[in-house]
């Protein structure tokens, strides 16, 4: 009697993983909605704050990226106020010379 219901279990599984992988196959969306996903880790509020203050490592190689990244928005925003001053120049230029069909 257990061999059968041992073949039965077997069976059973067989069918159920196949199933389960025909409906992924066919229903992706609806099976990944249904499928289980661990919850986050929760992480502490000042766990970065607290790396940055006690590793000498990460500080500096947090301060060195900061730094890199405020050049950049530096560069940016320098690149962007000289494009502006630019085209305020070539604006003022067409109004002054009077030629009011080109700046269309």
């Amino acid at each position: 009697m257990s061999g059968t219901f041992a073949r039965l279990r077997v069976r059973l599984a067989l069918l159920l993983g196949a199933a389960e992988i025909h409906l992924r196959l066919r229903l992706p969306r609806l099976m990944w909605a249904l499928t289980r996903r661990p919850a986050a880790a929760p992480t502490a509020p000042f766990a970065e704050l607290v790396r940055i203050e006690s590793d000498p490592v990460y500080r500096a190689l947090f301060c060195a990226e900061l730094d890199a990244a405020l050049d950049d928005r530096l560069a940016t925003r320098t690149a962007m106020v000289e494009e502006i001053e630019a085209a305020a120049e070539r604006l003022k230029a067409l109004i002054g010379h009077g030629d009011h069909g080109r700046a269309a």
